[in-house]
């Protein structure tokens, strides 16, 4: 049954917020424990949809691999080159690192693509340049991509664009490549870290992570290892703003702080009170009025474009004009249209949103078209008065752990409920 997320607006937050592990991370260092060849385990994984089903996959091509209170462990050993080209494999955004896996450890692959979150096209050339350049021929037939070379061996790959995605997952497939892989403008996102170090600890020899340069020095085995993920930097994040939003005293747990420098400082440039410490972030909103702020997305660790939407959320109650340019991805800006419909004045030119604020928000029905527009949705439907019902539930689902239970736990007025057969009807027609 189809559920909808109800928030009645406009109660006080208070109290401490765990924060999970890094999704980002999770869909990336699952699929790399393909490459070991005895059990990896990995612990503090976030629980949503995409890390079951990367754990089902998993299973698809011959490992064994159980889940159990956040805690992953894989046995490789049996994995065998399964094609994946339909099937659980179209349900996920990350599906592409099953390539850079499956390609470093059996020389072949054939990975459906998936449509997952509405960005517009996420291009992979980046990623079948670098598969190319370690000697791959790739071809793409129907929806699938297939790889195959009769041996990787390592090579000087320069990204045009700098992407996480193809910088972990050239990564993948260099580890036991013949020789050595330099990967030049790479990607400097934690995430990339947390991999290279799951892979050292397999015995990949790796160094540069979190710079623009690394070098893969290939191994012929990698063993198994237990490794515990790094926290959720945009999960905390999107905690932050709310906190930012309708917050007296939260206390955001399980979190490094310097993962979300630019967020910390673009809030505290706003008025917003914040205290950082080791592994906490201690908000005090609601203290004065919070004053407009423009911000730009940029690569790590510039603004992160997963917060973008949420933080326009917020923009909407500040004073003055804002403006929000996204960089990265041109077609996050569905949430705009939504937050209208609350009453926010926003409009969209090119590339930016602009935010005249304060505006004040009434609770409507709106729908989630991504991951990061329904965390943006549920930061309005907190400040909002009456009652907000968001629908597309699934996409905040493939992001945030048990939401509903953490927002409860801070004093929100949140719940699920089913929807009835003439809602589910009128949501397939919008």
């Amino acid at each position: 049954m189809e559920q909808k997320l109800m928030i009645k607006g406009g109660y006080p937050l208070e109290g401490t917020v765990h924060i999970s592990g890094a999704k980002n991370s999770a869909v990336a260092l699952i699929p790399a424990t393909i490459l070991a060849e005895s059990t990896v385990t990995i612990d503090q994984l976030p629980d949503i949809s995409d890390v079951h089903l990367l754990r089902d996959l998993l299973e698809e091509i011959g490992g064994v691999a159980t889940l159990e209170e956040n805690t992953l462990t894989v046995h490789p050993e049996k994995m065998i080159a399964m094609p994946l080209p339909n099937g659980k494999v179209k349900k996920l955004r990350a599906s592409y690192y099953l390539m850079g896996a499956m390609l470093g450890r059996f020389k072949k692959a054939v990975i459906g693509l998936p449509g997952g979150c509405n960005l517009g096209p996420r291009p992979i050339d980046q990623h079948i340049k670098g598969f190319e350049a370690l000697g791959a021929k790739v071809t793409n037939e129907q929806g699938a991509i297939y790889l195959r070379a009769d041996e990787l061996v390592g090579a000087r790959i320069y990204l045009d664009v700098v992407s996480v995605g193809a910088t972990i997952n050239i990564m993948l497939a260099a580890v036991r490549a013949k020789g050595q892989t330099i990967i030049e403008n790479a990607a400097k996102e934690p995430e990339i870290i947390d991999v290279a170090t799951l892979l050292t600890s397999m015995g990949a020899k790796i160094k540069g992570a979190g710079t623009d340069i690394i070098r893969i020095d290939g191994v012929e085995h990698l063993h198994g290892c237990r490794h515990s993920i790094i926290p959720d930097r945009i999960e905390a994040g999107t905690y932050m703003i709310l906190a930012a939003a309708m917050g007296q005293q939260v206390v955001i747990d399980n979190v490094i702080p310097l993962h979300l420098e630019s967020l910390i400082a673009k809030l505290r440039e706003m008025g917003v009170y914040i205290e950082s410490k080791d592994d906490q972030i201690i908000i005090c909103g609601n203290q004065k009025p919070l004053k407009g702020v423009d911000i730009k997305t940029l690569v790590y660790p510039g603004f992160p474009t997963d917060l973008q939407q949420p933080f326009t959320s917020l923009l909407v109650k500040s004073e003055g004009t804002s403006i929000v340019t996204d960089t990265i991805y041109s077609a996050r800006f569905k949430h705009i249209d939504e937050l209208r419909r609350m009453g926010a004045n926003i409009k969209v030119e090119g590339r930016s949103a602009i935010v005249n604020g304060p505006a004040k928000l009434e609770g409507a029905k709106v729908k989630a078209s991504d991951l990061r527009a329904g965390a943006a949705l549920v930061v309005a439907g907190l400040m909002a008065d009456g009652i907000t019902e968001i629908t597309g539930l699934e996409h905040i689902d493939r992001g945030y752990e048990s939401l509903v239970d953490k927002l409860m736990g801070l004093g929100a007025k949140i719940w699920r409920e089913n929807m009835d057969v003439e809602e589910m009807e009128e949501i397939r027609n919008s």
